[in-house]
């Protein structure tokens, strides 16, 4: 597993309005950090994740699991309403 020696800041993760509903991404992409989390949940390995995602780095991905740590909630509650069967 990568290490997750980032500060709780979590550079490289962006909020932006209009770009997948202002969900937090990894910056300068449409990959939500809340889908990352669940495809590792779901025992996609990073190294999975970064052969299925080839313009991320696994910087990218020590950033998002240091947001994640940082805002649980609201990872846990995006996970939650991008899951809802309609």
């Amino acid at each position: 597993m990568l290490t997750k020696t980032i500060s709780s800041r979590a550079k490289g993760i962006a909020k932006t309005p209009g770009v997948c509903g202002g969900e937090a991404c990894i910056a300068g992409t449409r990959i939500a950090v809340w889908l990352l989390v669940e495809a590792r949940r779901l025992g996609i390995s990073e190294a999975q994740l970064l052969n299925d995602y080839p313009h991320i780095t696994g910087a990218d991905l020590v950033n998002a699991w240091a947001y994640t740590d940082a805002h649980l909630e609201e990872i846990e509650a995006a996970i939650r309403s991008n899951n809802q069967v309609a």
